[in-house]
């Protein structure tokens, strides 16, 4: 223990002493200002070689900046503590943020290799900041005088969330604590790298090879031209295959008749990072969790729920686990009268089997084929990739007077990414606008919204932010463009609320704070228009005639919303709760992962024929930002439910409600506390009988 000591302070003093030389700009890109418009990131200048200079020059300028707010002999004010901590650091986050986004978009091994070196060195400098005595003095000094101060709502929420930050961070241990702090984070921190490479690994690796075109019956013609598309990108000519990204794993699970075909692709996607190789993650996520307990029980919290609750609109970790049993008991009901339905087409086709979780997308297609006379393949025409994404544009204008025109001059990281410049209706800029949209081996699945660059204010003018929308959708193939399922409809809508969240704010502060279980209510309104006929006439258009989508189709859609909704909400809730659980324990040591799971879903009833959305090896959730959060989405949906119905009871495309919602919401979370905000738009709290009543729950 002693010589590791030694080891970390030489390592620590090298350290300090290679980031305490500037870095020479010469080539780099990250260290002169960029010459493309709106100062976007030169993403054709950028090499690997340039990232780790960049960071370490970053590094350098940020301490600098930090120790002159230390040294100031001035006594410590908002102005020359709060608002110069909140402004310092801009080199390091322009750096920082295009190398994390490309890492999740097109990583390579290089990157991933570099990832591994720059994430200690982050570490370590967030933990001189946030460990700072002096630095928390000045912070903590200015606080202490916050009501004689008489700050506005906004610096004053700046100022509560900074002193927050350092002391969640450990400002108030001792050296000793503050030592093992320090160690907890670097560890932690790359754990995380190795959980999401591992998945990124398993996932690439996780498909299924169909040599016999009798195995291809039931599908669609567009799900096979997929698949032997991506047998002939892996050089396999006259085969097809299908993967465990859920654009090609989900619909051949729904259309397969091959039953065993379908349980080999489900097992491959449910057995990522939990077959025993060099890319399992049990024991990293077992990891992850002990140096999260760790870390909690030295700041007071008895558990990470507890820890990550405080300052949430739930509070407490027993809130939201009743909130979750409010939701589970009738969406379990749900599911069993699903379950029995579609066994009953499984005995009536004398299938001789009972349905199991690989069944179950097969069987609800039949079912809503023969409740609704509705198919997803009958849908998928009408809703072309580019006219969904023009569908979100046209409502984005009808509400809050936007428009969106692409941008062909600004640099992209990959030929499938499409820029667009977002202005107010007279013409004045928001922001910038990047979308990708399909999946590859080089990104990690699922759909996110970050960006490159926030909104603030410097020197009296705003700073455009930089939105990105990133999916992993259909993928179009030769002769047939991306023709989206509803899921993947509502993913868009969902992702660009995110954007609209990013693009429309007016915070003057680089440093929001907006509490994880309010942040999805950008993102779950938007999905409400998506079905609406009035919107649909717009962009719900056949890909080959240009026809609008049929009324009895609408109709037909409508009548099925509330389908299949017992197994979309168990699977969901059953991951809410593994992740509560994980967050809920004290001693995550020697836990075999597999029947830690099993015995919290047999605790809450969960069914065989259901698996929760996420299984721990591929939860990315639970350690990658939503730590015990993944609750938020139906929270937030108490919130987006109870604010639609604002919309509702005036006009669904109303400017002034939109007007409203855009002031109080889209441009104000994360500088004000979200139920104030929120009560400002509404009138009130939320109520949660929309919710219920929206998803059959009441």
């Amino acid at each position: 223990m002693a010589i590791r000591t030694v080891f970390d302070k030489l390592t620590m003093a090298l350290l300090l002493a290679v980031l305490s030389i500037p870095v020479v700009a010469q080539d780099n890109p990250f260290l002169v200002t960029p010459t493309t418009p709106f100062q976007t990131p030169p993403f054709d200048q950028f090499q690997n070689a340039h990232y780790l200079p960049a960071v370490q020059e970053g590094i350098r300028q940020h301490q600098a900046e930090i120790d002159a707010i230390v040294k100031n002999p001035q006594a410590a004010t908002f102005d020359n503590t709060i608002v110069a901590l909140d402004m310092a650091g801009q080199l390091l986050d322009k750096v920082t943020s295009v190398f994390y986004s490309l890492l999740g978009t097109v990583t390579s091994p290089e990157m991933q290799d570099l990832a591994k070196q720059i994430s200690p060195l982050l570490s370590a400098h967030r933990d001189n900041i946030w460990l700072s005595e002096k630095l928390f003095a000045r912070v903590k000094a200015v606080y202490d005088q916050r009501i004689t101060l008489e700050p506005t709502e906004d610096q004053l929420y700046l100022l509560e969330s900074y002193y927050r930050r350092f002391v969640r961070r450990g400002a108030l241990l001792d050296d000793k604590q503050k030592a093992r702090m320090r160690d907890i984070n670097r560890e932690h921190s790359l754990l995380g790298l190795k959980f999401d490479d591992n998945l990124l690994t398993e996932t690439n690796n996780s498909y299924i090879v169909i040599d016999n075109e009798a195995d291809l019956a039931g599908l669609p013609e567009g799900v096979i031209a997929m698949g032997e598309e991506t047998a002939n990108d892996m050089s396999l000519p006259g085969k097809w295959v299908f993967t465990t990204q859920r654009p090609s794993g989900n619909p051949f699970m729904q259309y397969a008749d091959a039953r065993n075909k379908r349980q080999a692709i489900y097992e491959a996607y449910i057995k990522r990072g939990n077959r025993d190789n060099d890319f399992d993650n049990k024991a990293i996520l077992q990891k992850l969790m002990t140096l999260r307990e760790e870390r909690c029980r030295m700041l007071g919290y008895p558990t990470p729920a507890a820890f990550y609750m405080k300052y949430r609109m739930a509070k407490s970790p027993e809130v939201v686990d009743s909130f979750l049993w409010r939701l589970w008991k009738p969406a379990l009901e749900r599911a069993g009268t699903e379950l029995t339905e579609m066994q009953a087409i499984i005995d009536s086709e004398q299938g001789g089997f009972k349905l199991a979780p690989w069944d179950w997308r097969y069987y609800a297609e039949k079912l809503r084929k023969a409740k609704y006379d509705l198919n997803d393949a009958e849908l998928r025409p009408y809703f072309k990739l580019e006219n969904v994404q023009m569908g979100v544009f046209v409502l984005a204008e009808k509400l809050f007077g936007l428009k969106f025109v692409e941008r062909t001059d600004i640099p992209v990281y990959h030929p499938e990414v499409k820029v667009y410049e977002v202005t107010e209706s007279d013409g004045l800029l928001l922001g910038i606008l990047y979308t990708d949209y399909f999946p590859r081996n080089s990104k990690q699945g699922g759909a996110w919204s970050g960006g490159y660059r926030d909104a603030f204010v410097q020197n009296g003018k705003r700073v455009i932010p930089l939105s990105t929308l990133v999916c992993n959708f259909t993928k179009p193939t030769p002769g047939t463009p991306s023709l989206l399922s509803i899921g993947e409809v509502k993913t868009l809508f969902h992702e660009f609320g995110h954007c609209l969240n990013t693009l429309l704010s007016t915070s003057a502060y680089r440093g929001g704070f907006a509490p994880q279980d309010v942040v999805e209510l950008p993102s779950q309104i938007m999905e409400n228009w998506a079905l609406e006929p009035e919107l649909l006439k717009i962009y719900a258009l056949h890909y080959q005639t240009g026809d609008v989508i049929p009324a009895t189709l609408v109709d037909k859609l409508k009548n099925s919303y509330l389908f299949n909704q017992g197994f979309a909400w168990v699977e969901y809730l059953a991951a809410c709760f593994l992740d509560m659980a994980w967050h809920g324990l004290k001693d995550a040591n020697n836990m075999n992962v597999t029947d830690f799971e099993g015995k919290t879903m047999a605790a809450i009833g969960l069914i065989p024929e259901i698996s929760p959305r996420y299984h721990s090896t591929y939860f990315t959730h639970i350690h990658g930002g939503y730590q015990a959060g993944y609750y938020s989405y139906s929270w937030a949906g108490v919130l987006d439910a109870d604010a639609f119905e604002a919309f509702k009871e005036t006009s669904l495309f109303s400017k002034k409600t939109a007007a409203s919602f855009r002031k109080n919401i889209l441009e104000k979370l994360g500088t004000e506390d979200a139920m104030t905000l929120y009560k400002r738009f509404r009138g009130r709290e939320p109520k949660v009988e929309p919710f219920l009543e929206r998803n059959g729950m009441l």
